[in-house]
């Protein structure tokens, strides 16, 4: 069963602004993962870039570009489409992880999957 956890209140996504960061436990493993609004929707990802597994902030919750547009690594400059997490330029190998989230009632919420759920404490 899936459940929805919630992540932040709907006014902390900014359209192409910081992330919100969170944990989930994927595949046995915590890892670190985000939340951005495009498109004036909800999106999350685990924050691992599929070229080299590595977080893709420059800065502490900076994921998108400079115009707002792309997801891109610091790292090497892997590009990916914030609405889809599909690889968009660079060296990416396939697509982020994407997250299910769900914004209801001020609210945005993530879900868990079968092999993506909380950190236990």
């Amino acid at each position: 069963m899936n459940d929805l956890l919630p992540l932040c209140n709907d006014r902390d996504l900014v359209e192409g602004g910081q992330a919100v960061p969170f944990d989930v436990n994927y595949a046995g493993q915590t890892c670190r993962a985000f939340a951005v609004r495009f498109g004036g929707v909800p999106h999350a990802y685990l924050n691992r870039c599929t070229h080299v597994a590595m977080e893709l902030d420059w800065q502490p919750n900076r994921v998108f570009d400079d115009s707002g547009q792309w997801l891109l690594c610091a790292t090497h400059y892997a590009a990916y489409r914030p609405d889809t997490g599909a690889c968009a330029g660079g060296p990416c190998r396939g697509a982020l992880v994407k997250i299910g989230v769900l914004e209801k009632d001020g609210l945005v919420y993530w879900q868990s999957a079968y092999n993506l759920k909380p950190v236990e404490f």
